[in-house]
């Protein structure tokens, strides 16, 4: 029996930008889009180009290779045609492959938040797709509050739907705005949508207000759509959106559905989600939930006695999936086995074989667990992780060595007066048989640092010189005056590869040097895989 296909369409860019507390960057945003890229979803809403400077810049290039990169914005305002509406025009003019639309699907908001009628919004609905799709844009209609509107008056809430399709849309998608709607309701109201729109042309998008995003998600598919919609890690305004962390592996694993849908998502990426869950907290500076399905720390942990005996004998007593496929591992009685087999598998990621009887690993592993106590996290730093585990594994080159930096921040009025702050860094570096000592003033410590290093690197000198440090984020571990501090550094170089480093320590400057150190000497180990390519 064939399967029907479901698509995955990711707003974590524009619907996880509203979540309190997080404010995304340009860099943040093309880092996570990159995230979403090697978990395989379908669709990548990226944000509302001309709404503000970043989402303009973000869509002045296309950023994803595989996923359809998709812009969001509204249908044209009233007065005008969506020719003229500037809005409109943005997405339209945008480097993206797709544009989402929001419309009001409730009568009782069209006159209350627009001001307008529901023959002219309706009009103004068809106008924006005609317009987007001559463009050669996929459009798709975000029918906001379609719910609670189709409740109010259905025949409205159905016009919307049908004006869409019927103007080229190629998705409605419909949306529980407000997250109140319960899983039998949002089952009932897709099968009446389905008489007026197939489901391959339908789409959810849950808000999870009553913590029931998912199941609302997985009652529409079950009823009949065929997009489904959600953040990274459920991130969202309020209480946040579906978690596709949460869905994708249900939808994938789960015989219920994974014997009637298929997604784009195989086994192979499926084993990145729980790195891709964590990578994505570490971007966000915070501290992954141990109790998130699936991906958690304590997903898959039990405690010993009855429970450990049994899991003991048969692993399905207490886990519904195996752990390893979706990239966790079972915490139970120190399971070494375990951690070897998430080691083997990441070494060889980036081309480093061990076998899984090699002692070298039992080091390894332990030194994973000692520094991630001290609060090293290597999810989200894949190049520190890379330098640790060479240099345990006694395959880590020597390229320089740091004597000594210091770095002074001086605070002072210039000779016009005006009060500025001056941050400058030393630092001696031997490479070889030479000692380099240089010296840069910079904005901030780190970037002073980072200056005296490029410098003089003797002769690496070159083979750092596309090198750039792009970002920079800070976590305290802990409270108080003698708290740990973990700084993430983002660098990237003209092969277009961003790779992160880690650097932990009581002292942030420390801190930083450390994980600056660490970018230099992945680029580094970089230039020298590629002469070795260039000589084979």
């Amino acid at each position: 029996m064939s399967k029907d296909r479901l698509y995955l369409f990711d707003t974590t860019l524009r619907d996880g930008a509203q979540t309190a507390g997080i404010e995304f960057s340009l860099e943040d945003k093309i880092s996570i889009a990159a995230l979403l890229e090697q978990l395989g979803v379908d669709y990548v809403e990226g944000g509302y180009p001309g709404a503000n400077p970043v989402d303009t810049e973000f869509f002045a290039d296309r950023r994803t290779r595989k996923a359809t990169f998709t812009a969001f914005g509204m249908t044209k305002r009233a007065g005008r045609s969506a020719a003229n509406d500037p809005g409109v025009q943005a997405i339209v003019n945008s480097k993206a492959d797709a544009a989402c639309f929001v419309a009001k699907a409730w009568d009782y908001q069209v006159e209350l938040a627009l001001g307008s009628t529901t023959d002219e919004h309706l009009e103004g609905l068809a106008d924006t797709v005609r317009v987007a799709a001559k463009a050669g844009k996929e459009v798709l209609i975000d029918l906001e509050h379609f719910f609670d509107g189709f409740k109010a008056n259905h025949a409205y809430a159905l016009a919307c739907a049908e004006t869409a399709i019927a103007a080229g849309a190629r998705w409605v998608v419909l949306c529980d705005t407000n997250g109140g709607t319960m899983p039998s309701e949002v089952g009932a109201i897709v099968k009446e949508v389905l008489a007026v729109v197939p489901g391959d042309r339908l789409g959810i998008h849950a808000h999870d207000d009553t913590g029931q995003a998912v199941a609302n998600s997985l009652a529409a598919v079950e009823a009949g759509v065929r997009q489904v919609q959600g953040t990274l890690n459920g991130i969202g305004e309020r209480c946040g959106n579906a978690n596709l962390v949460t869905l994708i592996p249900t939808l994938v694993l789960k015989p219920h559905f994974a014997q009637r849908f298929e997604t784009g998502i195989d086994a192979t990426r499926l084993e990145r989600l729980t790195h891709i869950s964590r990578a994505f907290d570490d971007r966000l500076n915070r501290a992954p939930a141990r109790q998130a399905p699936y991906v958690g720390a304590s997903a898959f942990a039990t405690k010993a006695g009855i429970h450990a005996s049994a899991l003991a004998k048969d692993s399905s007593t207490y886990e519904h999936v195996p752990p390893e496929s979706v990239g966790n591992e079972r915490s139970v009685m120190v399971s070494q086995q375990a951690g070897k087999s998430n080691l083997v598998t990441a070494l060889a990621r980036h081309g480093i074989a061990v076998a899984k009887d090699d002692p070298r690993l039992e080091k390894l592993l332990a030194t994973v667990k000692e520094r991630e106590a001290r609060g090293y996290s290597y999810d989200g730093a894949e190049a520190s992780f890379v330098i640790l585990a060479r240099n345990v594994l006694g395959t880590l080159p020597e390229f320089f060595a740091v004597e000594s930096y210091r770095a002074s921040v001086e605070r002072r009025h210039n000779a016009r007066g005006d009060l500025v702050t001056v941050t400058e860094a030393v630092v001696k570096i031997r490479v070889g048989e030479d000692l380099l000592m240089s010296v840069a003033e910079g904005n901030g410590p780190v970037n002073a640092l980072d200056l005296a290093m490029r410098k003089d690197l003797g002769k690496y000198s070159a083979e750092i010189g596309d090198l750039e440090l792009v970002d920079f984020k800070v976590r305290i571990l802990d409270g108080g005056t003698g708290a740990v501090t973990r700084v993430l550094v983002e660098s990237r170089d003209d092969t277009g590869e961003r790779w992160y480093t880690i650097g932990v320590s009581p002292n942030i400057i420390d801190a930083s040097f450390e994980a600056l150190y660490e970018s230099f000497t992945y680029k580094l180990l970089k230039a020298e895989a590629a002469r070795a390519t260039t000589a084979a």
